[in-house]
């Protein structure tokens, strides 16, 4: 059952510091099979950002649905870090230049610059984005190249406090987001510049890509929706974000339109790797479901395993079934009515619907997940090539050094960018 010491004060749209993921919900209140029949408001199934919560710290009551054995979340974390840690010290990185790390931080309340803006090293305050448990988002510019950048910031001492899990705090997961966009550069996934973190105080900072941009939901078209031509755009940077993350074993775990940020010029940034996982092989099997409730897949709410991979692309789906009808395939009145929706009803369509997209609709939201359509066919899909064409496949840089390992004078070169 869920832990009486929780309580939502509010469920908030956050806009941008909400698709940087910056605040989450305690985990218990989002994992599935709990057996509960505890009635929540429709938003807290759509939202997964929680701005308040009266007491974040764990509570053994909720260990068994929230996160299963001790044990196996300890091993699964610690795996976890081993994985990226190995393939950072075997150059398995997706980046040219490596993230740049700090860890001497100029910080002081009466260090301003000339308007009277305070600064953390060459950074200048502007405003604060938002606000939850983990701390605060907060745009800043660039003293040195003039550009506006999200940085999330932290106390240390109240990550380390902030027990998420059994053998688990906040800090674990933020080292982890961190670990893994380091790992990271494709053109449709929000880029980590910098970390800060001087041993010295208390406070630790991630310097993020400024994506000052609309919500993937919003803009123009049809009442309900934003219309097929726009969904399709969105939809082909989704997949293409996706298909590099898959491939590169990271299942991103929360796909939903809050944490797809597009830019001005229309380009979809995927965001939010707070409970993202990363696999040492193509075996990418899970327990336990962290996602936003009403864009869980279906597996995912029975309790069993499941593989990420799968219910990334069911998410894919929902997030499509938003943008083009406005509104949630799969929707109850509670936790466990929703998800008894998302497992037994039929999906419904309406009959006037474009017959190419009730087929990718259709496939990606099918209940099996072995049945299910992959990211690679979606991507080969008739509705998705649309007038652009394919999606063009992108060669990341880890890639292109194998390839340049294994044909060093370029005979096989690649036409991929």
């Amino acid at each position: 059952m869920f832990s009486k010491d929780y309580s939502i004060a509010r469920v908030t749209e956050m806009g941008c510091c909400g698709c940087f993921g910056f605040v989450r919900k305690p985990e218990s209140l989002s994992r599935p099979g709990s057996g509960s029949t505890n009635c929540l408001s429709q938003e807290f199934l759509l939202e997964e950002d929680i701005e308040e919560v009266d007491d974040r710290s764990y509570n053994g009551e909720v260990s068994d649905t929230a996160h299963g054995d001790d044990g196996e979340l300890q091993s699964r974390v610690q795996r976890s870090e081993e994985i990226l840690m190995l393939r950072t010290q075997n150059g398995m990185i997706c980046r040219e230049f490596p993230v740049k790390e700090t860890h001497k931080l100029i910080r002081s309340e009466v260090n301003r610059d000339e308007n009277g803006n305070k600064t953390i090293n060459e950074y200048v305050r502007e405003y604060k984005i938002g606000s939850g448990s983990y701390g605060k988002v907060v745009l800043y510019r660039s003293l040195k190249d003039g550009n506006h950048y999200a940085i999330k910031a932290f106390h240390k001492s109240h990550l380390l406090k902030l027990r998420v899990a059994p053998s688990e705090t906040a800090m674990t997961d933020v080292l982890r987001e961190v670990l893994i966009m380091k790992m990271l550069n494709h053109p449709n996934i929000v880029n980590l510049i910098e970390v800060i973190d001087d041993p010295s105080t208390d406070h630790f900072y991630m310097v993020l890509e400024f994506v000052e941009g609309k919500w993937v939901c919003e803009g123009s078209g049809p009442p309900g929706g934003i219309g097929e031509n726009t969904a399709r755009k969105y939809l082909r940077d989704i997949v293409s974000g996706l298909i590099y993350l898959h491939a590169h074993n990271i299942v991103h775990g929360d796909i939903k339109p809050d944490n797809l940020l597009v830019t001005r010029t229309g380009t979809v940034k995927i965001a939010d790797f707070s409970v993202s996982q990363v696999f040492e092989d193509d075996n990418d099997e899970l327990r336990r479901s962290p996602g936003t409730p009403v864009f869980t897949a279906p597996e995912c709410c029975l309790g069993l395993t499941y593989h990420g991979k799968a219910a990334d692309t069911w998410a894919v789906g929902v997030t499509l079934y938003c943008m083009v009808l406005g509104q949630y395939p799969f929707l109850g009145e509670s936790l466990q009515d929703t998800y008894d929706k998302i497992v037994n009803n039929l999906l419904s369509l309406p009959d006037n619907i474009n017959p190419q997209l009730r087929n990718l609709l259709e496939g990606l939201l099918c209940k099996d997940p072995n049945e299910r359509m992959t990211l690679d066919a979606v991507a080969k899909h008739a509705w998705v090539i649309g007038e652009e064409g394919p999606i063009p496949q992108y060669l990341c840089w880890c890639r292109r050094n194998i390839l340049l390992r294994e044909d060093p004078v370029g005979n096989g070169k690649s036409t991929l960018t």
